[in-house]
């Protein structure tokens, strides 16, 4: 891969806006269209099953693809791969604008998907070529922001322009800023041939695909389909099974330079432990970060864009971290950082394991805030020290697998969490329900049932809302609980990690 994007002059700050303007519209992407499902629906005349494939093609493209990146780079050079990837992407933005059915619209976001996988590795690994190893952090940091915020603004964006203008405007407003970025990537990298050292291994993607793809759909179907009581889940899970086994078995046995999988990286010790970080942060941290909007807004009747203002915090809480850290990495090390961020992770799920359905938005933004000041403080230095000790020709597939690991850590952490939530509140549910009526000495019967007239259907059906509502608060309680134990259980395993100061450039 391309050392350091030299150039002459080299215009980072031109390079930086460039390539952050694509990471941007990639990771806004990935959670903007879900509050326009509804209107998509009555347009297309579709189920909730069916128009929800909007967002799994996205995904499942997005996952199964990103892998290509590193071999991308290798055969066709960085920025001809940019260039294709910010193209296609944009391109695929309008047909979604312009799509007038659901088939059409489900092709245009796998398209979408499978254009759009290579941007955020690639601009990540465009920041740790054209910086020195000393600016490393405050690069990471630039980028951490753009990845971060992309899923944060997607939804209340989303339901402004959803609101104010048309679903459509969703995809649309990705043509000016695909434009802009695609024109600052064309004029400010520098062109240079790909090194071609890699042969493409169609066995060991095949797998690879299927597995990822898999894993994917039932994560994200699982929870719609009862998980294993379905058919299908069963189907996923045993597609799954066997394609991993054949592509670990199929890249052991490969030979050096004919594998899918760079062999190098697995050398690589630090970068071992950044992926498995990596994951666990989008397994406990993103994951968490899913449950608050849908309690705001099918919970406390919050509506997008509410819930997008008092979540706001939370998202300038992490940029300023971000901010922050970026200048502190190289300066101290960075376990004592990522110890911190964990720490205020922590103190905030605790928080938020008190919530209640009575809950003042100030209750609601402090937490969120610290949660935020708390990712950024674990993402900049993790980032960092990841990519320290890998040289630049193995960077493109080094974040290209790292972006999946986090992708991948997310969608189980999403699933385990509405799985659990789901659960929790049927089994509160049924708890509740076998003392209203019952015992008039009960505190849960006293105050569900109180001033209600338990004989008549209007009395039921209010007592049957209250008990509903109860329960699902008690799941959401339940799910902040157990990311505040697994955030604890994981501060002691950040032991493994070598502070940047302390380690070199490897072969």
């Amino acid at each position: 891969m391309e050392s350091a994007l030299r150039g002459a002059p080299l215009n980072k700050t031109m390079i930086t806006v460039s390539i952050m303007l694509a990471t941007i519209i990639q990771a806004i992407d990935g959670t903007i269209a879900n509050v326009a499902l509804p209107h998509m629906q009555g347009s297309f005349n579709a189920t909730l099953e069916q128009v929800n494939w909007v967002l799994t093609s996205f995904i499942v493209a997005t996952a199964v693809t990103t892998p290509l990146t590193g071999w991308l780079c290798d055969r066709w050079g960085l920025k001809h791969v940019f260039l294709v990837s910010i193209g296609g992407f944009t391109l695929a933005s309008m047909l979604c604008g312009l799509a007038n059915s659901l088939p059409e619209i489900v092709l245009a976001r796998i398209l979408q998907g499978v254009f759009g996988a290579a941007l955020v590795p690639l601009s990540q690994a465009v920041l740790l070529n054209i910086n020195t190893k000393e600016e490393h952090g405050s690069a990471m940091a630039i980028w951490g922001v753009g990845v971060m915020i992309g899923p944060m603004l997607g939804p209340m964006l989303g339901g402004w322009l959803t609101d104010n203008y048309s679903w459509r405007w969703v995809f649309l407003i990705n043509l000016p800023i695909g434009a802009l970025a695609f024109a600052g990537i064309y004029r400010y990298i520098e062109s240079i041939p790909g090194e071609r050292k890699i042969a493409f291994d169609l066995k060991g993607f095949v797998s690879l695909s299927f597995a990822v793809a898999s894993l994917q759909l039932m994560l994200d179907r699982g929870q719609e389909n009862d998980w294993f009581e379905s058919w299908e889940t069963w189907s996923e899970f045993i597609t799954l099974t066997v394609s991993l086994s054949y592509f670990v078995v199929h890249t052991i046995k490969a030979p050096q330079g004919h594998s899918f999988f760079e062999y190098r990286l697995l050398k690589n010790m630090n970068y071992i432990m950044g992926l498995m970080f990596i994951f666990i942060v989008g397994l406990v941290l993103f994951a968490t970060r899913s449950l608050t909007p849908s309690m705001l807004q099918g919970l406390l009747n919050y509506s997008a864009l509410q819930a997008g203002w008092v979540l706001a915090p939370s998202g300038l809480g992490t940029m300023i971290a971000m901010l922050v850290v970026g200048k502190l990495v190289g300066k101290f090390d960075v376990r004592y950082i990522l110890v911190i961020g964990f720490a205020l992770t922590a103190y905030s799920l605790f928080q938020m394991s008190s919530y209640s359905l009575e809950i003042a938005e100030k209750e609601i933004i402090w937490p969120g805030f610290l949660q935020g000041v708390g990712l950024g403080l674990i993402f900049v230095p993790l980032s960092t020290a990841t990519f320290a000790t890998l040289t630049p020709e193995l960077r493109a597939e080094g974040t290209a697998i790292y972006s999946l690991v986090r992708n991948l850590g997310s969608s189980v952490g999403i699933a385990l969490v509405q799985t659990l939530l789901i659960r929790n509140a049927q089994t509160m549910h049924a708890s509740l329900v076998e003392n209203i009526g019952v015992d008039k000495s009960n505190p849960a019967s006293s105050t569900l049932a109180n001033g209600l007239d338990l004989s008549s259907l209007q009395g039921l059906g209010l007592v049957s809302q209250e008990i509903e509502r109860q329960a699902t608060m008690v799941g959401y309680v339940d799910d902040f609980w157990m990311m505040f134990i697994l955030t604890l259980v994981i501060i002691p395993l950040v032991v493994l990690i070598k502070p940047v100061a302390r380690i070199k450039h490897r072969p």
